[in-house]
C-alpha cells in the first residue's frame, strides 16, 4: 500500500520516484505487449539524437518539441503536454519523463505556443469565446508523425498525458482524434464548456484529480464574467462513458489505496475509464507517473 503522499506542483513532478513494477503480472504484461512490438518492427537502440534535448528543440512547421530517447530499444512513446505557462523544455526533468525513459519509452514534450494570444504558452483547447491561430490537434499529430519518422517507430504504442491545460488538451485529443494514442492520462484538466455532444470513438482513459483543487475544481469555474467556463469533470466522464458504451452509470468496481480513491469502468462495450482522486490540490500525487505507466502497460490501476 502507498503511504501518505505529498502533492507535486506543475514546476513539479520534481521528486522523481523510481519504482519497480508492482507485480510479476505487470512485468509480464510489459514484456509481452511492448517488447513484442520491438521484435515485430526490428527496433534498434538510438543512443544519439540530433535534436530534442534541453538545449536543442526539434522544430517542425508550426512549432517545436523536446525529446528524450532511451539508451535501449524503445518500447513505446509517452507524450506529455505541459500546463498553461509551461514549455516542452520544462518537462525534461519531470517525474513522468524520468519514469518513462527508465522503462524504455521515448519521451516527447511539445510546446504550446500561441504568440498572438494573451496567454502565449497554452493549448488550443476547444471552449466558447476562445480562439487560437494554431490548431493543436493538427500540431500534435504532426509532432507524432515527425517523432515516428525520425526514430523509425511507425507502430510504437503511445500514451498521451497532460497536466492542467495540457490535461484538457488530452481530453480534446481523446474525443476528437481517439486513434492518436493507445491510451490517455489527463491530470487536473477536463473538457471546457460548451461540452462536446459526442466524441469520435471509444478510448482507454485514466483521469487523475485533486479533491481540493481550486485552480481547476472538479466542477470547473468561470472566467471573464462567465464567458469562458471550465467544464465539469463529472460531466466530462459521463460523455466518455456514453461513447465507450458503459451502460451502467456506476463503475464496475471502486477501490482505495491509502488516500487515493478510485473508480473503474471496465465492463464497457469498448475502451476503459479509470478515475483516481487524491486529497491534494492542483497537482499530482507522489508516484503518479509510475502508477500511470503501470496502468498503461497492464490495464490496471
Amino acid at each position: 500500500m502507498h503511504t501518505r503522499r505529498s502533492v507535486l506542483t506543475l514546476a513539479g513532478f520534481d521528486a522523481p520516484t523510481f519504482t519497480v513494477l508492482r507485480s510479476f503480472s505487470h512485468a509480464a504484461a510489459h514484456c509481452l505487449r511492448f517488447r513484442f512490438y520491438c521484435l515485430l518492427t526490428a527496433c534498434r537502440s538510438v543512443s544519439a539524437q540530433d535534436c530534442g534535448g534541453p538545449d536543442a528543440e526539434c522544430t517542425i512547421e508550426g512549432g517545436s518539441y523536446n525529446l528524450i530517447v532511451p539508451e535501449v530499444d524503445p518500447v513505446g512513446i509517452v507524450m506529455h503536454l505541459h500546463g498553461g505557462g509551461g514549455t516542452g523544455r520544462g518537462m525534461m526533468n519531470s517525474g513522468l519523463a524520468t519514469e518513462a525513459v527508465a522503462r524504455g519509452y521515448v519521451f516527447v514534450a511539445p510546446s504550446g505556443e500561441h504568440p498572438e494570444n494573451r496567454w502565449t504558452k497554452d493549448w488550443s483547447v476547444r471552449a466558447d469565446n476562445m480562439s487560437f491561430d494554431r490548431n493543436d490537434v493538427e500540431f500534435l499529430t504532426d509532432v507524432m508523425a515527425d517523432v515516428r519518422a525520425r526514430l523509425n517507430l511507425s507502430d510504437a504504442p503511445v500514451l498521451l498525458a497532460g497536466f492542467s491545460r495540457g490535461g484538457s488538451m488530452t481530453w480534446d485529443m481523446a474525443c476528437l482524434q481517439p486513434d492518436f494514442a493507445d491510451a490517455y492520462a489527463p491530470l487536473a484538466g477536463a473538457f471546457w464548456d460548451s461540452l462536446p455532444s459526442d466524441c469520435a470513438g471509444p478510448v482507454r482513459l485514466f483521469h487523475t484529480h485533486g479533491w481540493t483543487d481550486r485552480t481547476v475544481p472538479l466542477e470547473g469555474r468561470s472566467f471573464s464574467d462567465g464567458a469562458v467556463v471550465q467544464g465539469d469533470v463529472w460531466a466530462s466522464l459521463k460523455i466518455m462513458r456514453e461513447v465507450n458504451g458503459c451502460d451502467a452509470r456506476q463503475p464496475e468496481r471502486s477501490s482505495f489505496d491509502g488516500e487515493l480513491w478510485m473508480r473503474h469502468w471496465t465492463d464497457c462495450a469498448a475502451g476503459q475509464i479509470d478515475l483516481m482522486l487524491h486529497p491534494g490540490g492542483h497537482g499530482a500525487p507522489e508516484g503518479w507517473a509510475a502508477r500511470v505507466l503501470d496502468w498503461f502497460e497492464a490495464g490496471e490501476v
